[in-house]
């Protein structure tokens, strides 16, 4: 319903549509650029329950709108600054279904498909019924692995809560465990995030996704990555090891795509499991997490369990508050006195750094909620932040 009273809008106001039918996110922002399109429109509850299905926008050069351009949009929408046409003028609809292809064929460039291959890896997947099931059973058949698939239908009824969660993908680690499989990978309905299992069945979550991908780049060329506030400290460690840097920037997928295309970025994503590799291009894209860390098993030789031990880790803790605009100031404000001894950075919402760990609240995009990130050497010392930021959301909020 939602894609025909799009398609029928923009279609009123003269603007040609090309239907590319059921296809993941990454896939729209792909498509958007090899047709030469001004824009995308993406119908989808991206990682959030069926009754938050809604409308996503994509740019011309395939990335979604920063803040202010999204802001900009919205105004237009809501003052009704268009005119419709006559129906000899109005926008035409086409439809077009290379998408997968066209989508596994730049993945596939990126990676070493004969050397993956010939590993014969066998790979659990759980589509949660979205998008992506389709287009990465293609690309791992095309990549020689034995692919046991579950929830792969795409009926947009998912069958588990769709964030790629530890707590949600406990069929997932199930099966892995029952098949033996070298590594479980997870995707969200739209495919854009990824978390991954390792050859034991455990839930290693999805900041390792841009970590191992961020590994298998820079383990090639020294270069530049870019990540949020929110992601963790091992992205740090790896870019300190072979000479890289770190570009931190606000929470969102466009933050991170506008910095990487900025400094000209070899490889950048989300600790929310979102990797981008703009050889692919400039949006979050479960496709090339996958492929990335296929092709580090295979440059190594090593397991996932190996790489993780590897890299090592922290204790990393993500929560979330209802606070309101002016209780979500107060206890940023309190937090910034509480928390004057760390490094802060003012660039969404704060986030204080300190020698054994960080602490970043911010108000939510999406919800009415404050969320709570906080990273540490040790589950005490995590501890203690989050108590100190308990302490003071009940002071102001009760």
């Amino acid at each position: 319903m939602l894609k025909a009273a799009v398609t029928a809008g923009l279609c009123a106001v003269g603007v040609d549509v090309i239907d590319l039918e059921l296809v993941t996110t990454p896939g729209v922002g792909i498509m958007v650029r090899e047709l030469g399109c001004a824009g995308g429109v993406i119908i989808t509850a991206s990682h959030n329950p069926i009754q938050y299905n809604g409308i996503k926008l994509l740019l011309g050069n395939g990335v979604a709108p920063a803040p202010d351009v999204a802001g900009q949009i919205k105004k237009c929408f809501l003052d009704k600054k268009f005119g419709f046409l006559d129906s000899p003028h109005c926008g035409q609809v086409s439809s077009n279904e290379e998408t997968d292809a066209i989508h596994i064929a730049k993945v596939l460039k990126i990676v070493d498909k004969k050397a993956i291959a010939g590993k014969k890896f066998k790979v659990v997947l759980d589509s949660v019924n979205g998008a992506g099931g389709r287009v990465t059973k293609k690309m791992l058949a095309e990549l020689g692995c034995k692919v046991v698939a579950i929830n792969d239908e795409p009926t947009g009824i998912f069958a588990h809560r769709p964030e790629p969660t530890a707590k949600n993908l406990r069929e997932l680690c199930e099966v892995a465990r029952k098949e033996s499989a070298g590594i479980g990978f997870g995707q969200d309905p739209d495919a854009d995030r990824l978390a991954i299992i390792d050859e034991n069945g455990t839930y290693i979550g999805e900041e390792y996704s841009v970590v191992l991908a961020a590994k298998q780049i820079l383990s090639q060329k020294s270069g530049k990555v870019a990540t949020n506030l929110s992601t963790s400290r091992m992205v740090d460690d790896i870019a300190a090891k072979t000479g890289g840097e770190v570009i931190r920037t606000a929470v969102g997928e466009a933050n991170v795509a506008a910095a990487m295309l900025k400094h000209d970025c070899i490889i950048g994503g989300e600790g929310n499991g979102g990797v981008i590799d703009l050889r692919v291009g400039p949006i979050r894209d479960s496709l090339v997490g996958i492929a990335l860390v296929l092709q580090l098993m295979v440059e190594t030789g090593k397991t996932v369990s190996q790489l993780v031990s590897e890299v090592g880790g922290y204790h990393m803790s993500k929560s979330k508050f209802v606070a309101d605009e002016s209780q979500g100031r107060r206890i940023l404000d309190s937090a910034k006195k509480l928390f004057a001894d760390a490094k802060v950075d003012t660039t969404d919402g704060f986030r204080f750094d300190f020698d054994d760990g960080w602490v970043h609240l911010r108000s939510s995009n999406t919800e009415p909620v404050m969320r709570l990130i906080v990273e540490a050497k040790d589950e005490l010392i995590a501890k203690k932040y989050i108590d100190a930021v308990s302490n003071i959301r009940r002071e102001v909020i009760g």
